[in-house]
């Protein structure tokens, strides 16, 4: 089985009227503009989908720091989850300090969703690292056994739209306040999986998982041969960050490493099937 873990879906609104939003979301403006920024619809996924056997897909809306614009992305992704039931698998887009949090996420867990993320922690300008901030959010995951996705990157190396500020020791600090909490680091967590060859470190990261999203842009493939060293190939989850990147693409990265056909297929879906029991 075959899940990409981290896919982008946009309601045609947004995609029609890119321009009109940009202007309401500094973060949203700023990724909109890149050169290589796509935008694709539930539809149109569903479609790539069936012609390259991808069994399914973990999606959500933009995260925009204000929490309007989030319901709107919300709708469309609780709609679409409705329409695939049996194709998509969907995750809430809020901002973790926003007083009408519980309520929302209440709302989606009554549309079917089943996670939160991508979250921005620079772009829906929140602080991972405190307590105060992100206790609602996190216990709310905890209870309902929901993972929560949030974008870290690398703290150094070539700049791109959307590296941010916010990388291992954010991360690393998050996962420590909150040890029941299950987290998803996007972007291999910026590399903050090497940090588990440290005992006390293993410990604190038990609870997190790492999605391959955009591994093409920032590691080289031996990244995989790293993980499998490192005995993490059980922690790692397919995730393109399409429409950036097709998760084919990934799969053939895979194929072409020393690792075995069952560090590929846990790598590939069986980890994320076994995260969210499906």
């Amino acid at each position: 089985m075959i899940i990409d873990s981290h896919v982008h879906i946009t309601p045609p609104e947004l995609i029609e009227n890119t321009e009109k939003y940009r202007k309401k979301d500094k973060y949203f403006d700023l990724l909109s503009g890149s050169k290589v920024n796509k935008f694709t619809t539930a539809d149109d996924l569903i479609v790539h989908m069936d012609e390259n056997n991808i069994d399914k897909s973990v999606v959500f809306g933009f995260a925009f720091k204000n929490m309007e614009l989030c319901r709107l992305v919300n709708d469309y992704t609780m709609e679409m989850v409705e329409k695939y039931p049996e194709r998509l698998i969907a995750y809430a887009v809020v901002n973790p300090t926003a007083e009408a949090l519980e309520e929302e996420l209440e709302r989606c867990k009554k549309g079917g969703l089943k996670g939160i993320g991508e979250l921005f922690p620079e772009g829906q300008d929140f602080d991972l690292k405190s307590k105060d901030e992100m206790k609602n959010i996190a216990k709310f995951c905890i209870n309902e056994n929901w993972p929560l996705l949030v974008h870290i990157n690398e703290p150094i190396g070539h700049y791109y739209c959307g590296k941010t500020d916010d990388s291992i020791e954010e991360g690393a600090v998050f996962a420590e306040n909150f040890p029941e909490l299950t987290i998803i680091f996007a972007h291999l967590g910026g590399g903050l999986f090497f940090y588990e060859l440290m005992p006390e470190m293993k410990d604190i990261l038990s609870n997190v998982y790492y999605d391959t999203a955009a591994q093409p842009y920032l590691f080289d493939n031996k990244i995989y041969e790293v993980i499998k060293s490192a005995g993490l190939e059980n922690k790692i989850l397919l995730g393109s960050d399409y429409p950036l990147i097709s998760a084919v693409k990934y799969y053939k990265i895979l194929e072409e490493t020393s690792l075995s056909s069952n560090d590929i297929a846990a790598i590939s879906g069986n980890n994320y099937a076994n995260l969210l029991n499906i």
